[in-house]
């Protein structure tokens, strides 16, 4: 379902895994069923958020490094002016 973008194939998964005496799986089943159209589109669709995850990883890795040392202005100048290939200013 993952590797293949079978997203269709997630209701059987589902009604499966709440047939199993698997408390862990109904938990994640469960979670799935809240939204589970996003859920579907996710292992569907050929688009992905990889870009935006690895801008967001490199804030919070600039923000860990500055913590205790500088305020918010130095914070935001070295997030909104470092390059985008991850090197800090």
């Amino acid at each position: 379902m993952l590797t293949e973008r079978q997203g269709g194939r997630l209701p059987p998964w589902r009604d499966a895994v709440r047939q199993d005496d698997l408390p862990s799986l109904h938990t994640l089943a469960a979670g799935i069923d809240r939204d589970r159209d996003a859920v579907i589109a996710g292992l569907t669709l050929p688009w992905n958020s990889g870009v935006v995850e690895g801008h967001v990883n490199r804030i919070k890795m600039v923000k860990r490094q500055m913590v205790g040392r500088a305020g918010f202005a130095l914070l935001r100048k070295r997030v909104l002016l470092a390059p985008c290939l991850g090197r800090a200013v």
